[in-house]
C-alpha cells in the first residue's frame, strides 16, 4: 500500500511525539493545519503533526460526487448501512502512517490519533484496534463506525487509551445523540472517555481547543 500524501508541521527539530490528524468529508489535509499554533503550548516537547489527504472517491449521499473521503456514506443514518470495506481500507492506511512515524523514531506510545467527523470515526476505528499502545485518541464531532465488531477486534494494548471527545449540541451532520450512543458503547467496553459538549453546530470552537490543549498537556508531560 502506498502512503497517503500528507501536510506536515513540526513544532521543533527532532520530534518526539506525533499527531496524525484526519480531516472530514470533502476537506483535505490542509483543513486543520492552521490549528497547530492555536493548540500547541511552548513548553511541550517537539511534535510532528501529520495531516493526510484522504483518497478521492464517489460519495453516495452527495449524489455520487467524487471528493476526498475516508469511506462512502450512504445516508444520514450513518449506522444502518455502512461502507465497512471503505472503513477498513482507511484503517489500513492509518496503520501505514503509524508505522512510518515509528520508522522515523516516534514509538507508538507517543503517537496520538485525531480526527474530525469522518476523520474522527477512522481515528476511533483504527486507534481502538491498534495492537500497540497509543498516547491517545482525539474524536471531534464524530461517531464510532463498525461498532459491532469492536469487542472482538479491539487491541488489548489500548484498552485504557485516553480518549478526548468533543461534540456540538446543535450538530446537524453528526447528531449529538449519535456521539452519545457511541460513547456508551465505548464505556460499556471499559474505555474512559473525556466527554465535552459545546453550543455549536458541526464545527470546532475556541473553548474546545482550550479543553483539548489541557487534555494534551497531560499526555505530553
Amino acid at each position: 500500500m502506498s502512503l497517503l500524501p500528507t501536510v506536515e508541521n513540526e513544532t521543533a527539530a527532532s520530534p518526539v511525539y506525533s499527531v496524525i490528524w484526519l480531516h472530514g468529508l470533502g476537506a483535505d489535509g490542509h483543513d486543520f493545519a492552521p490549528i497547530v499554533p492555536e493548540l500547541v503550548e511552548a513548553q511541550w516537547p517537539a511534535l510532528r503533526f501529520v495531516f493526510p489527504h484522504a483518497p478521492v472517491r464517489p460519495v453516495t449521499i452527495n449524489g455520487g460526487m467524487a471528493m476526498r473521503a475516508w469511506y462512502d456514506i450512504y445516508g444520514f443514518d450513518l449506522v444502518s448501512r455502512q461502507d465497512e470495506a471503505g472503513v477498513r481500507e482507511s484503517i489500513a492506511q492509518v496503520e501505514a502512517l503509524i508505522a512510518r512515524e515509528q520508522e522515523r523514531g516516534v514509538p507508538s506510545e507517543r503517537i496520538l490519533l485525531a480526527g474530525f467527523s469522518q476523520g474522527g470515526a477512522i481515528a476511533l476505528a483504527a486507534g481502538l484496534r491498534h495492537s500497540q499502545r497509543l498516547a491517545g485518541i482525539i474524536a471531534l464531532s464524530t461517531y464510532l463506525p463498525i461498532a459491532d465488531s469492536l469487542a472482538a477486534e479491539r487491541g488489548a494494548a489500548n484498552a485504557a487509551v485516553p480518549i478526548f471527545w468533543g461534540h456540538g449540541t446543535f450538530d446537524p451532520v453528526v447528531a449529538m445523540q449519535r456521539g452519545v450512543d457511541s460513547r456508551k458503547v465505548l464505556e460499556a467496553l471499559g474505555y474512559q472517555v473525556a466527554w465535552h459538549t459545546y453550543p455549536m453546530a458541526h464545527a470546532v470552537c475556541a473553548e474546545e481547543i482550550a479543553d483539548l490543549r489541557r487534555w494534551m498537556d497531560e499526555r505530553l508531560r
